[in-house]
């Protein structure tokens, strides 16, 4: 095994993984689920969708969750909660996928990017703080590659400041922050159900919240068919009726339905999901150039259903061999990998030149009282992340074999690199 498999060596990968990638799982009782809503013709409805929403609500301990039809809506709706508004200024990481900041743009607002911890891919307090001005509404804490943020001083930054926070969990479903559940640290978490996030329902969202309104302002936006009952803050119940901004943001039931079976199901399979890919990387400890990206064993937090997991890439230990090399080599001794990870927003055209509203200026400035934007090199760290990153295989079962032969590809080309 010592030759390369670019080289002409013998593959690491040998066993037929089977289903251990295949994700999500649908049985019996997600079909029946989806069924009855088909035969009962509730698509449309909101019943099942309000259970799920007790359901979720309860599991995480929440007074308050609010389906939605995908994870952008719910975090649209969770800014619109926390006031972000006209000339408003929200706070994230540039290196995430796209609903994270860009809701702000319908909403008048503006992002400001800050750094990224290089180890954890979350956002660095010790920048965000910095970047906060009057205009600053909310800090949106993105768990990325279900790696937990570092809640406690982003909240004390918060409360110093009197902005809000929303946790982005598309990544983290039932991760835990120092033992506590992420998405119930902040004001209000948001998250994307769709098929291939470890949490699936199929396509939707979901937000949820202890405070009443952030919540009736999220149905107020787009939840129309259910003012009339739940609206009681007054200045919002006026408008019963007809949905603020002029969004249909409900639920799809037949999503309601499975995503209240994958509920039932989901602790177990996570907690499977973590046992398989915390065994990869134990595997891969002592190897050059390769880092695990998890939290410390030892600090009560955990990677939820570990959803886009990735590792980190230390070029200088394998005498700055190319990530792109790296991970055509991985590739071919029969694992997946790739380099990088999100798009960074902060370089984008779309944060820097699109009109996308007609203002005759980029929307990103467009009710700015300042040039936020942000050119290559003004986030360093950000910037050499996707040199630092990338994809490693998704387990969904704790098969050891199969992972041992799955991580002996890494190692395989860390330890052979100069054959590079």
């Amino acid at each position: 095994m010592s030759k390369l498999a670019i080289n002409g060596g013998p593959k690491a990968v040998q066993i037929d993984p089977g289903d251990i990638f295949s994700w999500p799982i649908i049985t019996e009782e997600d079909e029946e689920a989806a069924l009855q809503v088909l035969r009962a013709g509730k698509m449309s409805q909101t019943d099942i969708t309000q259970k799920f929403e007790e359901e979720f609500a309860q599991w995480h301990g929440m007074k308050y969750a609010l389906g939605h039809n995908t994870g952008t809506a719910a975090l649209h709706a969770a800014m619109f909660g926390c006031g972000v508004g006209v000339g408003d200024e929200i706070i994230c990481q540039s290196m995430t996928y796209w609903a994270s900041a860009l809701p702000a743009f319908s909403l008048g607002a503006t992002v400001v990017f800050a750094e990224i911890d290089p180890n954890t891919l979350t956002l660095d307090p010790e920048d965000v703080e910095h970047r906060i001005t009057e205009r600053t509404k909310a800090i949106v804490a993105v768990h990325y590659c279900g790696y937990p943020t570092d809640m406690d001083p982003i909240m004390e930054i918060a409360e110093n400041h009197g902005v809000k926070v929303i946790e982005d969990v598309s990544h983290a479903h039932g991760g835990l922050y120092k033992g506590r559940l992420v998405g119930t640290i902040g004001h209000v978490g948001a998250m994307s159900l769709m098929s291939g996030k470890a949490l699936p329902c199929g396509e939707g969202g979901i937000l949820i919240t202890n405070d009443r309104g952030i919540y009736e302002h999220a149905v107020a936006l787009g939840h129309y068919g259910r003012t009339g009952r739940e609206l009681t803050i007054p200045e919002l119940k006026q408008f019963a009726g007809l949905p603020l901004g002029g969004y249909k943001y409900r639920m799809h039931q037949i999503s309601s339905a499975v995503a209240r079976v994958q509920l039932r199901h989901y602790r177990e399979r996570m907690e499977e999901i973590q046992a398989a890919m915390n065994y990869f990387w134990d595997l891969l400890e002592d190897v050059p150039g390769i880092k695990a990206h998890r939290p410390p064993e030892d600090s009560n937090s955990t990677m939820g259903g570990w959803y886009a997991a990735h590792g980190l890439y230390v070029p200088e230990e394998l005498e700055h061999l190319r990530i792109e090399k790296f991970c055509e080599a991985v590739r071919a001794e029969g694992a997946s990998t790739s380099p990088g990870a999100n798009l960074l927003l902060h370089l984008h055209p779309v944060l820097n030149e699109a009109d996308v509203y007609g203002h005759g200026k980029p929307t990103r400035i467009a009710n700015a009282q300042r040039d936020v934007r942000q050119p290559k090199g003004s986030l360093p760290a950000t910037e050499s992340m996707p040199e630092r990153t990338y994809s490693i295989p998704w387990f969904k079962h704790y098969r050891p074999r199969v992972i041992e032969e799955h991580a002996l590809a890494f190692r395989k080309v860390a330890e052979n690199a100069d054959e590079l």
